[in-house]
């Protein structure tokens, strides 16, 4: 009983400080494009439009999606049933904000005064990638976990690929998204002056490399592995498979 007792505190100390680094990694990415880069707006002023971009990304494809991803370790004790609808449905809006954070960018392309490129950079292939991918997983793990007509075998064999492909998708969205800090500041000339700008976007890149590296170790560490239960077997019918 002492061993999971310290397990469980051991998960709980680094799950909290995950999730206050998640949170700064939203309020700082807020900040960064509400006070330097004019706030916010919509297909009005498509150069503004785009700071909905970074700002709905952080939270859904980075802070929802890892969340998402934990949800299975961070309330073991809750029923399965319970916790796959929470993670669908945290899936579902994370991939909701990311359907509007495209819009957002790609309107400030085609709607500026010049019109820009789209999907020209090595970020926008890499994150468009893990959105794709994420839409994947979101698909068929809604037709493999919550569709009550499937084996129990089958599931079993597809839940590796599930769990793989879903660390692999976060991992491409929090590196798209440093890769995408990296993009915007060095467009300023006064990125290499080091000015209070500088400093933030930095420092934002390096607390989404601390909360995705603190996410990836959680869900992947064996001792913080959620224990199956009796009732893990009833579907969402109540019926035994």
């Amino acid at each position: 009983m002492d061993n999971i007792s310290n397990r469980l505190e051991g998960f709980t100390i680094l799950f909290g400080v995950a999730e206050i680094f998640g949170a700064l990694a939203v309020i700082l990415v807020t900040v960064w494009l509400g006070y330097y880069h004019n706030g916010f707006a919509w297909r009005s002023a498509p150069a503004v439009e785009f700071n909905w971009h970074p700002v709905l990304m952080t939270i859904g494809m980075v802070f929802l999606y890892g969340n998402s991803i934990m949800v299975y370790r961070a309330f073991p004790n809750h029923s399965k049933r319970s916790l796959k609808l929470t993670h669908a449905i945290i899936h579902a809006v994370a991939f909701l904000l990311a359907i509007i954070a495209l819009q957002a960018v790609f309107d400030s392309h085609n709607l500026a005064p010049t019109k820009i490129p789209n999907l020209y950079s090595l970020h926008s292939w890499i994150g468009l990638s893990a959105i794709i991918l994420f839409a994947c997983q979101l698909l068929a793990g809604l037709v493999t976990f919550l569709y009550p007509g499937l084996k129990q075998t089958f599931r079993a064999a597809y839940m590796p690929v599930h769990v793989y492909f879903g660390i692999l998708g976060f991992v491409c969205a929090v590196a798209s998204s440093i890769m995408g800090i990296l993009e915007k500041s060095i467009f300023r000339k006064e990125y290499s002056s080091f000015d209070s700008e500088t400093w933030l976007a930095n420092f934002l890149g390096v607390v989404l490399l601390i909360f995705g590296s603190l996410v990836v170790y959680l869900v992947s560490e064996s001792r913080y592995k959620r224990q199956p239960r009796p009732e893990d077997e009833i579907l969402l019918t109540g019926n035994l498979e």
